[in-house]
């Protein structure tokens, strides 16, 4: 059983690339070809990154968050930041592939995506889902597709042909998803129904509003209580989901725009260059400028 005062080690990427070598691209995504090679930790962990796997033959047992799932072939498994994974059991036969993406990675990759707080939601809840066989077929073309660009170092747009792929990915595995939960009589809570309400508030607003007050009074709730909804269902605070946000956007901008810094800071409401030019330091550990040039 979990004990909710346990201090559990994160899964990242940078911690994987320590046990294992793999296709990757910095400390964003890693992809594996055999899952069953990979050093499953024989402790409960905390995912720090996103996992997206396939079984396809054999099966393999864990645990999300103490409930036990139990995937076959054509099983994708899709485990979020902040659950808790323990217990693996692993058939002698097993074989699988799978990725994981840094949440800065995805937050990119995903942030013009429609109804990523859906996505995101299910997946908390449906931990592992059942793909028909032209999707498990989709999925390995996908997979196969990624790896070949991943391994492409001398690709001069490596980095953002995978993240288009993975961006399209997300599409198709968001119409398997919907198929899915039309099947599926289970109900989000109340503390998942306002966090998704929430994310599609920030997705809207957060290049003029960063004020959690601002998003409780659009969601007719007190910011105690948002708070504690949103940190219950994502183990991230309110802030946190809106700085990310904003620094994304920055990214993005500061990469793909001609943008001068000044502009950047009016456009996303910023009193000055110096106010962004500091916040951005804080989440990213670089200046915009020094982003720009890297």
């Amino acid at each position: 059983m979990m004990n909710s005062n346990t201090d559990y080690s994160d899964i990242t990427i940078a911690s994987t690339m320590t046990k294992c070598v793999a296709s990757h691209i910095d400390e964003d995504i890693i992809l594996f070809e055999e899952l069953a090679k990979l050093p499953f930790p024989t402790e409960p962990r905390r995912m720090g990154c996103i996992f997206v796997g396939l079984c396809l033959q054999g099966t393999i047992r864990h645990e999300v968050n103490t409930v036990q799932h139990t995937c076959t072939p054509h099983t994708v498994i899709l485990i979020s930041p902040g659950q808790v994974v323990d217990n693996y059991l692993l058939s002698p036969d097993f074989k699988g592939v799978g990725f994981m993406l840094s949440p800065d990675f995805y937050s990119e990759t995903a942030k013009e995506l429609h109804e990523l707080s859906s996505l995101f939601l299910f997946a908390r809840t449906h931990p592992v889902s059942m793909l028909d066989s032209n999707e498990a077929d989709t999925f390995l073309s996908y997979f196969r597709m990624l790896k070949n660009k991943i391994d492409d170092t001398a690709h001069r747009f490596r980095r953002d042909v995978v993240r288009m792929t993975i961006a399209t990915m997300i599409y198709d595995l968001g119409n398997t998803i919907y198929r899915i939960m039309q099947n599926s009589d289970k109900r989000l809570s109340r503390a998942e129904l306002l966090f998704s309400d929430f994310i599609r508030l920030v997705e809207q607003h957060f290049r003029s509003e960063r004020r959690v007050g601002w998003y409780s009074q659009q969601l007719c709730i007190t910011p105690k209580y948002l708070s504690e909804s949103v940190r219950q269902v994502s183990r991230r605070t309110p802030n946190e989901w809106i700085d990310n946000y904003v620094v994304m956007e920055i990214r993005i901008l500061l990469k793909n725009s001609r943008m001068s810094i000044k502009e950047i800071a009016r456009t996303l409401q910023f009193p000055n260059q110096s106010f962004l030019g500091k916040f951005f330091k804080e989440h990213t550990g670089l200046s915009p400028t020094e982003y720009r040039r890297s």
